[in-house]
């Protein structure tokens, strides 16, 4: 919970600080952020680490939401990369930080110490995205033999709700009186 908090408060702070103002979309996002940073880490760092894993873990995922989608121009309406991708690289490599008994930690393995620790995560960590990436690969390769990723550009422009599945998702006729509205 504490990285939740942590994250929720570190997302608020980037807001007010560069937007000038704060939004609930992103102190919610800033939880997630805190939550997933704080994942890896939860066993072995104090509250106090805790806290700073969920700030820092949701100031660099606020940061790759804002710049890395557009650095690398990739398509992520909501986001998950940006804050589930990187959140957990920031909170695997927090983990060893905020682990050291310095800090409040619990420590590190017999005969480790925070750099051999450090190399174990990012081993770990590059294992785990190997893995995503492949995975993903073949489940894209799967979807692509079964009609496609993407939808045309007329197709995404009336909306998927009425096109691919034959219904509105919001009757807007009901609002306005005007039937014709709901298709347009």
């Amino acid at each position: 919970m504490l990285g939740g908090v942590g994250g929720a408060l570190g997302w608020m702070i980037m807001e007010w600080v560069h937007r000038k103002r704060p939004s609930t979309f992103g102190i919610i996002s800033g939880a997630i952020a805190g939550l997933v940073g704080i994942t890896p880490a939860c066993g072995f760092v104090s509250p106090a680490g805790s806290i700073a894993v969920g700030v820092l873990t949701s100031a660099a995922c606020i940061w790759a939401v804002d710049n890395l989608k557009n650095i690398f121009g990739y398509d992520d309406a909501f986001d998950v990369f940006g804050i589930h991708g990187i959140g957990a690289m920031v909170g695997g490599l927090l983990t060893t930080v905020f682990a050291a008994p310095y800090l409040g930690g619990v420590g590190y393995s017999e005969g480790r110490d925070m750099l051999s620790q450090m190399g174990v995560q990012v081993f770990i960590m590059g294992f785990s995205i190997l893995v995503s990436v492949v995975a993903t690969f073949i489940a894209m390769k799967a979807a692509a033999l079964t009609g496609g990723l993407r939808v045309s550009d007329e197709i995404e422009e009336s909306g998927l709700d009425l096109a691919c599945h034959g219904e509105t998702a919001y009757r807007l006729s009901t609002m306005t009186g005007d039937e014709e509205a709901v298709y347009h």
